[in-house]
This record gives structure tokens, C-alpha cells and sequence, in this order.
């Protein structure tokens, strides 16, 4: 039987009769001034003419397309919320494209992956730790694209709805259990700075200490960027003071890790000399020698509750709840080792 159905009009056609690239159309689509007037002129004429359909309209076919962004994809829970994300899709007929705006870039990273959403015509985007500023809010709002975040780097927009884990309650549970094993030189060292969960935990723990009546020491704190070479570093700075810290607690199991290779370094041994609790729970928490006492979020979980919530964004439902937290708890392996009386003011 023959299809005597039109072929659809696209943003790539559009560009080609144009003479034009896809991102070119896009500005012109998304109202954009850095486009010359002549061009302009053109591709409007050519959208016309061509009948072209933009997102949001009654006649717009879904790309069964959704955009998953990282600032980087160089950590491990990335995989983590890639299989929550993937598996709640799925389960939709929905394909998902992973994508990276990298933090170290510029606005011209983020102008490029705009210009490529719009060119797929993908039907939402699931953002992880991005700071939602207000340009690419009004530019994804243009697009009429619905948008959930993950683990947000900034204060929560309630136009947009986040998922996120409890970190400060993590925090505090890390901290808790450390003191209750006799540890009172606690280290801690921090997450990327700027970003909405680094600064919940490093409260928690300021938090945990401060509800025990011991006083925060700023020098057991160290700045790291939840990756492993940060809490190398880190770990070496705590391990080399002259009071050094009985436990050390890291905003991630990375930075951990970090720690671990420092005190072997320094002939210390894991939980002997030194314990240690992590933030996560990935997969290499458990492999590690000896196992990494952690708080568990649910990476996969919170990946699954915002592929579910996009869905429903898509399909023009309301979302009750703008914020949601999933819980996170404290998983007890070997890493950790309870001090004797005659241990806990002696490094």
C-alpha cells in the first residue's frame, strides 16, 4: 500500500534550503539577535512556506527523545543516575541522549548544547547539579521544553522541579556515629564549593559535632571536589598536622578513596589508625580494602523519580511537590573503629 503521507519538516531541512547550518535555524526559531538580518528573513520565509511545526505546538509529533545533562561525566554516580534515568524511560518507550555541559567551559558550552536540543527536538531535559541561572531557565522556557534537576548546584527554583537526596541529615548521621565510636578529632573534607549539596553536608557536620558539645576546629576542615585526587590531597593535609584526626569524613566516597591511598602513604593503616566514612555508597565503597563505611543516597532511585517526573511533565500533568528529597542512610562496613578511652585524645 502506498504512504501517501508528506515527509515531516525538520530543522535540518530547513537548514539545508536555506543554505544555512542547524543551529543557525535554531536562533532564528528561538528569537535569538545574533543572527544577520538577511538570514533571518530567509529561514522565516523558508518556515512558512515549509508549513514547519515548532515544540509546543497542537501539531508537533513527540521525538520520543530526553536530554540527560551532567557538568561533567567523569565520576562514578553519573552511571548510577544514567541507569535510574534509562530504566524509568525505558519503561515509557523514551530514549535518552547523555550529554555534558562541562562546568570549566563557558556560556558558549551551554549555548551549544542549546542549540543541539533544539535542533533534535527533544521533549524534556533531566539536568544533574546544574545551576539553573536565568538564562538558560528563559532559554529552555523558550524552547518549551519541560526541565527536572537532580541535585541542583544552587538554591532550588521552584518554577522547576528538583530531586534531590537529604544531605544534611546524611551529614548529621556520618558525624553522630563517628562521635559515638569515641572520635572527637573529626576531619571533614568538603565538596565542590558553591554547590547546593557540599554546602548541606559540610552543615551537617558542623551540625553533628556542635550537638555533642564539641567545638567545629576550622583547621580539620579541608576543601576538596568529590573526586579522588582532591581527597588525596586533603587527606594528606589532615594526616600531616601535629593533632591529627582520628576519623575523617569525606562529602564522597571518591574523595574517600582519596583518603585511604593518603593514610597508606603515611603507614597508616584503615580502621586502626584511622577511619573513615564516605558519601554515596557506589559500588567501589563495598570493593574497597577494607570496606568503606558510607550514607547511601539512592543515585539510581533519584534518577528514576525524575525520568517519572519529566514523563509526566510531558504529558501536561502538575507535579504536586516542587522539591523532593529521597532518603539516605547510613551503611556500616570495616572502615570505622571504635577508640578506647585511653585512645580518643591521642592521635
Amino acid at each position: 500500500m502506498q504512504d501517501n503521507r508528506e515527509p515531516a519538516v525538520t530543522i535540518s531541512s530547513i537548514a539545508s534550503a536555506a543554505g544555512v547550518s542547524v543551529p543557525t535555524v535554531s536562533r532564528v526559531l528561538n528569537g535569538r539577535s545574533d543572527v544577520a538580518p538577511a538570514t533571518r528573513e530567509r529561514v522565516e520565509t523558508l518556515l512558512r512556506e515549509y508549513g514547519y511545526r515548532r515544540r509546543g505546538s497542537a501539531q508537533a509529533a513527540p521525538a520520543g527523545l530526553v536530554d540527560l545533562v551532567f557538568n561533567d561525566l567523569d565520576s562514578p554516580w553519573a552511571v548510577e543516575i544514567i541507569r535510574g534515568v534509562e530504566e524509568a524511560l525505558n519503561a515509557e518507550g523514551l530514549s535518552v541522549v547523555v550529554s555534558a555541559i562541562h562546568r570549566r567551559g563557558s556560556a558558549d558550552s551551554t549555548r551549544k548544547w542549546l542549540d543541539t536540543l533544539s535542533a533534535r527536538a527533544s521533549d524534556g531535559a533531566i539536568l544533574v547539579t546544574t545551576d539553573l541561572d536565568s538564562f538558560l531557565h528563559a532559554e529552555l522556557q523558550r524552547l518549551h521544553l519541560p526541565v527536572v534537576v537532580i541535585d541542583p548546584a544552587g538554591v532550588p527554583d521552584l518554577d522547576v522541579p528538583t530531586i534531590g537526596a537529604t544531605n544534611w541529615t546524611g551529614a548529621v548521621n556520618a558525624t553522630e556515629y563517628l562521635i559515638q565510636q569515641n572520635h572527637r578529632r573529626i576531619g571533614f573534607v568538603a565538596g565542590r564549593p558553591g554547590i547546593w549539596c557540599s554546602r548541606a553536608r559540610l552543615d551537617g557536620y558542623r551540625a553533628g559535632l556542635e550537638a555533642a558539645g564539641i567545638a567545629v576546629d576550622p583547621e580539620l576542615v579541608h576543601g576538596g571536589d568529590f573526586d579522588y585526587a582532591s581527597g588525596f590531597e586533603a587527606g594528606r593535609a589532615l594526616l600531616a598536622l601535629n593533632d591529627r584526626p582520628t576519623a575523617i569524613f569525606a562529602a564522597s566516597d571518591q574523595m574517600a578513596l582519596g583518603v585511604y591511598e593518603a593514610a597508606r602513604q603515611q603507614g597508616l593503616r584503615i580502621p586502626d589508625d584511622l577511619s573513615v566514612i564516605g558519601f554515596d555508597d557506589l559500588p567501589e565503597a563495598g570493593w574497597a580494602s577494607p570496606p568503606l563505611t558510607t550514607i547511601r543516597q539512592p543515585l539510581s532511585g533519584m534518577g528514576t523519580l525524575a525520568a517519572r517526573t519529566l514523563v509526566r511533565l510531558i504529558h501536561g500533568e502538575t507535579v504536586e511537590s516542587p522539591r523532593v528529597e529521597l532518603s539516605t542512610r547510613l551503611v556500616r562496613r570495616s572502615s570505622v573503629q571504635a577508640l578506647g578511652p585511653q585512645d580518643r585524645f591521642s592521635a
